[in-house]
C-alpha cells in the first residue's frame, strides 16, 4: 500500500469526515498505532492489519481468523462481542471500504488518466479499441503501453491475469490502480459495471473520461437490479466522478443520459443517426474482412476501419474515437489503433478450408447483444443458413432467457441450446425456459447440454453454405456449475477443432 504505516487515527479521521462512524464516543483503539495493511480477506492478513468485515455472507469465523493472523482492529456495521478486538462501527460498510481502500493506496487514480466505460453491451470491445488507440499514440512518443481492467483480463503493468469480475472489489481495484502508477502506465482503461457503481466499488476513483454506450434490459433479477429504472440509475452514477463524458445520442434514454452527463466539465457526443453529434459516423460498409466507415470529428474528417466483424461494432469504434477526441489523440493514431485492435472472444472469425462454413465466436450473453450480433451476421451473410448456439446463466439475469430467445427466434434459421454458466440450475431447465419464447416464433430448437458436443454438432451438421454463431462464452475458460467454476475449452478452440474435422472429411 502507498500509505502503509500511517497511524490508525488518520483512517478514523477519514471515516469521521464522511460521517460514517456510528458511535460518536471515543474510539476504543490506539489511534497512534500504524496500519500495515487494509484487508477484507481473512487469508490476506499481516500484523497490524485493519480488517474490513463486508458481505452478506460474512461469518464471525473470518474475523477470528484475521485476528489470529495479526488484525488489530476491525471495521463493521455490527460489533462481534466474542472477538476481543476494537471495532470501528460504521453506518455503510461499502462506502467505508471504498474510502479506506482509496486512502490506503494513496489515491492512485489522481496520478492516472482513467477512462471508465459502462453500458449493457460493447464495454469490452470498446475498452480494447481505446487501449489500442492510446497505445499506438503512446508508442509514437516512446512511452510504455497503457493498463487495462476488463471483463477478459486484468493487466495493470505489474499483474496480468484472467479477470474474475468486470470491475474488481475496492481493495483489489485500488491495488491495481496503484500497480499501474508504479509500472509507469500513465493511462488506464476500465470497464465499470452497474453493480460496481451501485455498490460503491469505484468510490474514490477519479475518471478523466466516462463513456456511456447504451442501456437495455439486462441484469434485472432479485439479486441484481429489481427493474430497469434501478439499472439505469446505477449506470448514470458514473458521471459523478468524471471530468469528461462521452455519450451516445443513439441509445435508449439518451435524454436522461445527457442530463446526468451535464455535470461533467465537457460532454462529447457520438452518433450514426444525428449529424449534430461531435463525432458522426456514416457510410458504414463491409470491405473484405474489414468494416469501414466515414467519420467527422471537431478536429478532422476521414475514413476509418475495424478488423472486428460485426456492423454493430461501429458504435463501439465511434465511442473510442470520441475518447481519443477528448484526449487530443491525432487521426493517424486513431486510424492505426482501430485497424489493428483485436478483442479476444468478441466476433472472432474462423472459416473452413473450402469457405463453406464460417464460424463466429462472440460473448453476446443478453438479448440486446445477441440481437445485434445476429442482425449483423444476417446482413453480412445473407445467402447462408444461420445457426446460433447459446445458453443462459443460472440463478441470475433471468430476463436474458426471454431476450435471447426472442433474438434467436427472430433471426436464426437453426437453434441449438446448451450450457452457459448454469450455476445452481439444471441446463435442461434453463433451455426449457428459453424454449417458451422460441415457440412464439414457431422455431424448433435442439438441446445439447454438453457444450463441446453442441459446438461440434452446430458446425458439422450445418446445411452449407453456413454461418454459425457461438454466443455467450467468448474466450472464457471456466463453466460456473453447481460446485463452482470448472475448466472448459473456450469456444474458439472448439470451433477450430470442429472445422479441422470438417476439413479432413472434405479432403478424403
Amino acid at each position: 500500500m502507498s500509505n502503509t504505516r500511517l497511524p490508525l487515527g488518520d483512517y478514523v479521521q477519514l471515516l469521521l469526515r464522511h460521517d460514517l462512524l456510528a458511535d460518536k464516543g471515543p474510539v476504543p483503539a490506539d489511534l497512534t498505532a500504524p496500519v500495515a495493511l487494509v484487508s477484507c480477506d481473512s487469508q490476506v492478513v499481516i500484523p497490524h492489519t485493519l480488517f474490513v468485515c463486508k458481505g452478506a455472507k460474512f461469518k464471525e469465523d473470518y474475523l477470528r481468523q484475521a485476528m489470529d493472523s495479526g488484525a488489530f482492529v476491525y471495521v463493521s456495521e455490527k460489533p462481534y462481542p466474542n472477538i476481543p478486538l476494537p471495532c470501528l462501527r460504521v453506518t455503510d460498510i461499502r462506502q467505508a471500504m471504498g474510502l479506506l481502500a482509496d486512502f490506503a493506496y494513496g489515491h492512485p487514480s489522481g496520478k492516472l488518466t482513467i477512462t471508465g466505460l459502462t453500458g449493457t453491451k460493447g464495454k469490452t470491445t470498446t475498452a480494447y479499441y481505446i487501449k489500442s488507440i492510446v497505445d499506438t499514440w503512446l508508442a509514437s512518443q516512446g512511452h510504455r503501453e497503457s493498463a487495462l481492467l476488463s471483463t477478459i483480463v486484468t493487466d495493470d503493468g505489474l499483474e496480468r491475469k484472467t479477470a474474475k469480475l468486470t470491475t474488481p472489489e475496492p481493495l483489489d481495484l485500488q491495488r491495481h490502480l496503484s500497480n499501474a502508477v508504479t509500472a509507469g502506465a500513465d493511462y488506464l482503461t476500465m470497464e465499470v459495471s452497474s453493480q460496481a457503481l451501485k455498490y460503491g466499488r469505484v468510490i474514490g476513483v477519479d475518471l478523466s473520461c466516462a463513456v456511456f454506450l447504451n442501456i437495455g434490459e439486462d441484469h434485472i433479477s432479485p439479486v441484481e437490479h429489481p427493474d430497469l429504472e434501478d439499472y439505469l440509475r446505477s449506470k448514470l452514477l458514473i458521471f459523478r466522478q468524471a471530468k469528461n463524458a462521452c455519450i451516445s445520442m443513439d441509445c435508449d434514454h439518451a435524454a436522461e443520459v445527457a442530463a446526468a452527463a451535464a455535470r461533467c466539465e465537457r460532454v462529447l457526443t457520438f452518433s450514426q443517426k444525428h449529424p449534430e453529434a461531435d463525432v458522426y459516423g456514416t457510410n458504414v460498409r463491409k470491405e473484405g474482412n474489414q468494416i469501414a466507415f466515414h467519420v467527422r470529428t471537431p478536429r478532422y474528417e476521414g475514413e476509418l476501419a475495424i478488423s472486428t466483424p460485426g456492423l454493430f461494432n461501429v458504435e463501439n469504434a465511434l465511442a473510442a474515437v470520441t475518447v481519443a477526441e477528448a484526449y487530443g489523440i491525432p487521426y493517424e493514431a486513431v486510424r492505426e489503433g482501430l485497424l489493428k485492435a483485436f478483442v479476444p472472444g468478441r466476433m472472432e472469425h474462423y472459416t473452413s478450408a473450402d469457405g463453406q462454413i464460417s464460424v463466429i465466436v462472440d460473448y453476446s450473453h443478453n438479448g440486446m447483444s445477441l440481437q445485434n450480433a445476429l442482425r449483423s451476421v444476417r446482413t453480412e451473410y445473407p445467402d447462408r443458413q444461420l445457426t446460433v448456439l447459446f445458453g443462459c446463466t443460472g440463478g441470475k439475469g433471468i430476463d436474458r432467457r426471454e431476450g435471447m430467445g426472442n433474438a434467436a427466434g427472430e433471426f436464426a434459421h437453426r437453434i441449438i441450446l446448451t450450457e452457459d454458466d448454469p450455476g445452481p440450475e439444471e441446463v435442461e431447465d434453463i433451455c426449457a425456459d428459453i424454449g417458451v419464447f422460441l415457440k412464439k416464433w414457431n422455431k424448433d430448437y435442439t438441446v445439447i447440454p454438453n457444450r463441446e458436443q453442441a459446438v461440434e454438432t452446430a458446425i458439422l451438421e450445418a446445411s452449407r453454405p453456413a454461418v454459425v454463431l457461438l454466443a455467450g462464452k467468448g474466450c472464457e475458460v471456466y463453466q460456473k456449475r453447481k460446485n463452482g467454476p470448472e475448466p472448459c475449452i473456450p469456444d474458439g478452440v472448439l470451433a477450430q477443432h470442429a472445422l479441422e474435422k470438417y476439413d479432413r472429411k472434405q479432403s478424403q
